[in-house]
């Protein structure tokens, strides 16, 4: 199966793996799934990292490189993601959150994550 994972999947599969659940865990080490990272979330870390903000301290371009290194597909931002942004239901206020929903729903893959608010979004969401 293909899984998009949101920022703090990724932040935690890189860097602090205990803060993964046994689910989140076990799906991402199968090697029967395919892993994916949206360039929005490279971005945001980007941002809030610039923002001084503590739970964002990883360096980007290293995690993209990490993420690269261990078998993870950067998933681009495509127009039609931003547009799919406008009919989503406003659940969510962050709007990289809003984009890696809008991205799943268009490329037809399975967002995972830990926040139940995200998780609130019909489709291809699933709480892990």
């Amino acid at each position: 199966m293909t899984f998009l994972l949101d920022t703090h999947l990724l932040l935690w599969a890189a860097g602090k793996p205990n803060r993964l659940s046994a689910t989140a865990r076990k799906l991402i080490d199968s090697s029967a799934n395919e892993l994916l990272f949206s360039a929005a979330s490279v971005w945001e870390v980007a941002i809030k990292r610039g923002l001084g903000r503590g739970d964002f301290q990883a360096d980007p371009r290293l995690l993209r490189r990490g993420l690269l290194d261990n078998g993870y597909t950067e998933l681009p931002i495509l127009s039609d993601h931003i547009v799919a942004i406008e009919s989503l239901p406003a659940i969510h206020k962050d709007p990289f959150d809003r984009l890696l929903v809008a991205q799943a729903t268009v490329e037809g893959i399975t967002i995972l994550t830990a926040d139940s608010i995200l998780a609130e979004y019909p489709g291809p969401v699933r709480l892990v």
